[in-house]
This record gives C-alpha cells, sequence and structure tokens, in this order.
C-alpha cells in the first residue's frame, strides 16, 4: 500500500472552500472549517508559507471552532494580485476581504497571524472590519520594523553590511528548488530552532518550497522596507505575543518591542529552543493560546463590553 495513505499530516480537508475578492479585484483561496455555529478563529499566514501551515491548530480548534484559513495573495491556491500588487496596504485589504466573506455582520473573532501573517494583523488594525470583527489577537513570531537590520540569519556583526545584504536574501530571485537533505538543513538554521523535530522540519520545508518564486521575491522586498510601528499602535484589540527564542528572521527583540507598544497588550510568551515557525514548531502551545483568548474574548456579553471600550477610547 502506498505511503501515501499511511501519512497522518495530511492538510485537513475543509467543510467548504470559497473565494473572497479584495478591494483591487484580487481573489484569495479562503477555507472554512468546522462548525458553522461555533466561535470564530481567523488565522493569517506568514511569508512563503499556505493555509496548510495552520493544520496543526486547524485539526484541534475545528472539533468545537469555526476556524476560517487564506492564502496571501501569490501563495498557495490564491493567485497573484491584481493592480494592488504586493503591499502591507494590500495585506490589510485582504484581510478585510476575508473577514467580510465568511463572518455575519456584528461576528467576533479571535484573528491570529504568524510572521507576515502578524504584521497583516498590524497593517489592518485600523481598519472597520478589525474594530467589527475582531475580539482579540494572537501575534506569533513577528515584528513591525527593521527586520533586515535585526535579523540573525547572518553570522556577522550587525551593521550597515549585515543590513544590506539581508534585504538581497529576502527579495532573491534564485528559486528553492526541490526539498532535499540539504535544503531543509538550510532551512532549519534559517527557519527554526534546536527544539524542532525532523518532522516539524520536513513539513515546513514543502510548505516553503512550494511557495511561487515571483511571490516570494516580491514580498521579501515589502518585508525589508516594513515599518508598521505607527499601526502597531492603532491595534486595541486585547493582543497576546508569541516568539521563539531561536528565531533568526525576527528575533525576540521585536517581539518585546511590539509587545510594549501594544495598547492592550496580554503579554510575551518566549519559548525556548524554538525558531521562527512556532505555529508548527509548538502547535500545542499556539493552539492553547488561541483557545483562551476564545474562552475569554468571543462572548456576546464580552464583545459589546469590546465594542463599547473601544468608543471610549
Amino acid at each position: 500500500m502506498s505511503r501515501l495513505l499511511h501519512r497522518t499530516d495530511a492538510p485537513p480537508v475543509p467543510v467548504r472552500e470559497l473565494t473572497a475578492l479584495s478591494a483591487d479585484g484580487s481573489s484569495l483561496h479562503v477555507e472554512l472549517h468546522g462548525p458553522d455555529d461555533a466561535p470564530a478563529v481567523v488565522l493569517a499566514h506568514g511569508w512563503t508559507c499556505n493555509t496548510h501551515f495552520w493544520a496543526a491548530q486547524v485539526r484541534d480548534l475545528a472539533v468545537d471552532h469555526r476556524v476560517v484559513v487564506y492564502d496571501q495573495r501569490g501563495h498557495g491556491r490564491t493567485p497573484e494580485p491584481g493592480p494592488g500588487g504586493y503591499s502591507t496596504r494590500a495585506l490589510a485589504d485582504d484581510l478585510e476581504a476575508v473577514l467580510r466573506a465568511t463572518l455575519a455582520p456584528g461576528q467576533k473573532a479571535v484573528l491570529g497571524g504568524h510572521s507576515m501573517g502578524g504584521m497583516t494583523l498590524m497593517a489592518a488594525a485600523g481598519r472597520a472590519a478589525v474594530r467589527e470583527h475582531g475580539a482579540a489577537v494572537l501575534l506569533c513570531s513577528t515584528g513591525s520594523s527593521r527586520l533586515t537590520a535585526e535579523s540573525l540569519v547572518l553570522p556577522m556583526r550587525a551593521g550597515a553590511l549585515r543590513t544590506r545584504l539581508t534585504a538581497k536574501i529576502l527579495g532573491a530571485p534564485a528559486p528553492l528548488g526541490p526539498v532535499t537533505g540539504m535544503s531543509k538543513v538550510i532551512l532549519r538554521y534559517v527557519t527554526m530552532g534546536r527544539g524542532s523535530s525532523p518532522e516539524r522540519v520536513d513539513a515546513c520545508a514543502r510548505i516553503v518550497h512550494a511557495c511561487p518564486r515571483k511571490a516570494r521575491m516580491a514580498w521579501g522586498q515589502v518585508l525589508g522596507e516594513l515599518d508598521l510601528e505607527a499601526r502597531l499602535r492603532e491595534l486595541r484589540l486585547p493582543t497576546a505575543v508569541i516568539a521563539g527564542t531561536e528565531d533568526r528572521l525576527t528575533p525576540p527583540v521585536h517581539a518585546r518591542a511590539v509587545e510594549a507598544a501594544l495598547p492592550r497588550s496580554l503579554g510575551l510568551t518566549e519559548l525556548t529552543g524554538m525558531g521562527h515557525m512556532t505555529p508548527v514548531e509548538a502547535p500545542e502551545v499556539v493552539t492553547a493560546k488561541l483557545r483562551e483568548l476564545v474562552a475569554a474574548y468571543v462572548t456576546v456579553d464580552s464583545a459589546a463590553q469590546a465594542v463599547s471600550e473601544e468608543e471610549v477610547a
């Protein structure tokens, strides 16, 4: 019998799939998991990833939650974008489109984002759809600015040369090629920590190597110039932050700065031995935090309280 029939890491099968249209006409592939009437969680993946990145969270949460995942523009089953191209504004537009397409008017959800997905939530912080539908936020392994300056991917002294070289790596046009033993060693060094199992490294490698080269290059250039500090201060929802202590792409200095700037911080959790891919490297921790946020903030009374607090603010 084929090995594929024995695989336990196959992505969850959605209850429903749909296409959301962003402000510039770009189509976004969206998947819905779990019961219609369950409390909602909306998850945004990071650079070079796709909906499969959230497989562990979807499997657990979809038992008793409505889980929405989508492919960022140019990733997974979402095609290249329309005239809006690649920008933080486009990230915010796309999230708004997904929220409008999947949640009923006034329906609240916990919003989770990893890496560029966390930057998506920052970029959209002041948007009407986030104010209407957001109950609480989880930011995983992300930053708001200075990504190339603070990156530890290159084992060099901090300074202008390291910053320039890191920016070139982020926007490099070279194809990643097939997944091999060597490519997994490189990916583990760049994106994961010593505590990550070989199975999780393999899962991440297959996701990252599947990212189209054009999207990887274009978004890499956007990340190289990222500055969302002003937008971050507009994120007035209760927000928890998770980071890996061995994250080289967005080292813990970013998580600490984000947590300090949040208007309504719920604190920072640093995961010893984990790298940048925390939802895959430490799925139990990330899933438990999402459940905790849903239990605390996704109720009729708490949603009404959150709206009144925001109006006062």
